[in-house]
């Protein structure tokens, strides 16, 4: 008699798609999905939600494999020694395995003001709450970004290019993650825009009130509208059910993304951190980590041994605005390369690659197991940096808006 496996996926972002996707390549495994919101969130877009050119959303039936139960609802508590979630309405849900994929949101901006007259965007919600507020605002009004990753760069060119006048905040450097001939390429597009930019030590924000934002330097700034995109967190979840977590609160793994604490739960995307070290927050990682998520699961349905980690990076890709991006190549374990492609090519090639999420998770729901890319090898780095001692190598990535 063959058993039935019930497996759980807790969020329904980039990783956990591409895991219940690929789950369903056994017949004799049940996929249950538990998301907040009905639709999947096409996050590398939130910015366009906000500056109204894109709804970032897309129906579950276009991304999600129909044999995937979908359950609309949060999760308020893992319980490992049941191997049930509790959901907010107190339903339990029960597994035999879990894949881990909350993702992750705004971080607490710990800044005076912040939390009451800034406005972040690091979810569906936090955009749309945006839109109309910018809506209400004329064109002539301060608009202040705080923040210059991904997430920042791509809002202040996004709002800038619609004729608003914004001020980009960087409390340092322009684009962290840009070789520093990108860094150019982006500085010139976001002036040509009209985006003032204020970067340097000086920049740190230390306060925000609701028309102003004050910075180190002891400078204020005035701002009708203030965004801030300045540092992402993930939910508490796991660390309020007793799993171990990093300082962020990701959830500790080994290379397979098990669980340090339980072999029964499998941690993918922005809310995995395998052997405490976390790849850069990004579905370009959220993807294969799903993926490899699954087969670790499938791996130990079948009493094999699962594969370790191997991931790989091709760079970053920011959009400027409507006609102009840049596409920052990479080593594969993921450092900015000096060369990069920009202008009206780099935004055809940032529009290719947000197509080309959906298009993976897509194939993955009408072909299960049809995905490859975590096994593109990432090199030897990672492994480098696993080796107790000292090592020259970069850090694995760092946290980033896509």
């Amino acid at each position: 008699m063959t058993l039935n496996t019930d497996v759980v996926v807790i969020g329904g972002g980039y990783a956990g798609v591409m895991a219940a996707n690929r789950l369903t390549r056994r017949g004799d495994v049940t996929v249950t999905l538990i998301n907040p919101r009905p639709a999947f969130v096409e996050r590398i877009r939130l910015h366009q939600l906000a500056g109204g050119s894109h709804p970032a959303a897309v129906e579950y039936g276009e991304v999600l494999n129909e044999d995937v139960r979908l359950r609309v609802g949060t999760v308020a508590r893992i319980d490992t020694a049941e191997r049930s979630v509790t959901l907010a309405t107190g339903t339990a849900v029960g597994y035999d395995y879990l894949v881990y994929a909350v993702g992750s949101g705004s971080a607490d901006p710990r800044v005076p003001g912040a939390a009451e007259f800034a406005y972040p965007i690091a979810t569906f919600e936090e955009a749309g709450r945006l839109r109309p507020v910018l809506d209400a605002a004329p064109l002539t009004a301060a608009v202040t970004v705080v923040g210059a990753g991904p997430t920042g760069i791509e809002t202040a060119a996004e709002l800038a290019e619609a004729g608003r006048t914004v001020t980009l905040v960087c409390g340092g450097i322009l684009g962290p993650y840009l070789h520093p001939r990108g860094r150019r390429s982006v500085a010139g597009r976001l002036a040509a825009l009209g985006v003032t930019v204020r970067q340097g030590p000086s920049t740190q924000v230390t306060e925000v009130t609701r028309d102003a934002v004050r910075l180190g330097d002891g400078r204020e700034l005035p701002s009708r509208v203030t965004i801030w995109t300045a540092g992402f967190g993930v939910p508490d979840l796991a660390a309020r059910s007793g799993l171990s977590t990093d300082a962020l609160g990701r959830v500790l793994t080994d290379e397979t993304l098990t669980s340090v604490d339980d072999d029964r739960i499998v941690a993918a995307g922005d809310s995995a951190a395998p052997s405490d070290l976390p790849l850069r927050m990004s579905c370009q990682a959220a993807m294969p980590l799903g993926a490899r998520a699954a087969d670790t699961v499938l791996s130990r349905i079948a009493g094999e041994r699962p594969a370790p980690l191997n991931q790989a990076f091709a760079g970053q890709c920011i959009s400027l605005g409507r006609r102009a991006g840049i596409f920052q190549f990479a080593h594969r374990y993921d450092v900015a390369l000096w060369f990069h492609i920009a202008g009206r090519p780099g935004a055809k090639l940032k529009e290719f690659v947000c197509k080309g999420t959906v298009k993976h998770l897509a194939d993955e729901a009408h072909k299960p197991g049809s995905y490859s890319l975590h096994r593109v090898s990432g090199g030897d780095r990672r492994r480098q940096l696993l080796q107790p001692g000292p090592s020259e190598a970069p850090t694995a990535g760092q946290p980033a808006a896509q």
